[in-house]
């Protein structure tokens, strides 16, 4: 059947593909505080990864939601964090710093071979070797407090300047949040099938 929008030359509409993938690292946060630590494996459920500081069916609004009164309760669509190793490299050349480790900005899975994960578009599955179903949200946005955490570990002569240095450069570079659409477990070195869904540019 002819979709109605093939013959608008105003919208333009790009196929659903798949692409191959790995888990280069698996990471959790403590309980009291956001950076993670590196683990052999992450047990998720509905409420995402159990044990992790983000874990939950619904979460406390703050900066990302300014149509809500801060503290507004809303459901959880930010389980897990995920990036790239590539984007976290460059991120670190573009602050002038030999590395910037996931841990240190809180992500839960750092994946690798996907050419610009963090513009993996809402919608996106991931597919896990293993049996786990994650489906992407939105980009994470950098902001200054993950960029106080790189600047004091990677102990920056200006912390202060490092903090602020972040948001500006790690902007669509930070990767992307996800909600678990099938739990399961998932481990370092799984393999990842990734499925970018049918994408348009809605334009009135």
């Amino acid at each position: 059947m002819l979709d109605m929008f093939d013959r608008d030359e105003d919208i333009e509409i790009r196929p659903s593909r798949k692409l191959a993938a790995r888990v280069a690292g698996v990471f959790l946060a403590p309980s009291n505080h956001f950076v993670t630590r590196p683990v052999e494996e992450l047990n998720v459920t509905f409420d995402g990864i159990v044990g992790d500081l983000h874990a939950g069916p619904t979460r406390r609004t703050g900066g990302r939601e300014p149509w809500y009164r801060r503290g507004t309760e809303i459901r959880n669509e930010r389980q897990l964090s995920l990036v790239a190793p590539d984007e976290l490299a460059k991120v670190a050349h573009l602050m002038g710093i030999a590395e910037v480790k996931a841990e240190w900005i809180g992500a839960n899975l750092s994946i690798s071979d996907v050419p610009h994960f963090s513009m993996l578009p809402p919608g996106t599955m991931l597919f896990f070797k293993g049996g786990v179903t994650l489906k992407i949200d939105s980009q994470n946005i950098p902001c200054w407090l993950a960029g106080r955490s790189i600047a004091e570990h990677a102990r920056m002569p200006d912390r202060e300047a490092g903090s602020l240095l972040f948001p500006k450069v790690a902007r669509r570079l930070r990767g992307v949040v996800a909600w678990v659409e099938k739990p399961g477990r998932i481990e370092a070195g799984e393999q990842v099938s990734v499925r970018v869904p049918e994408q348009w540019t809605y334009r009135t």
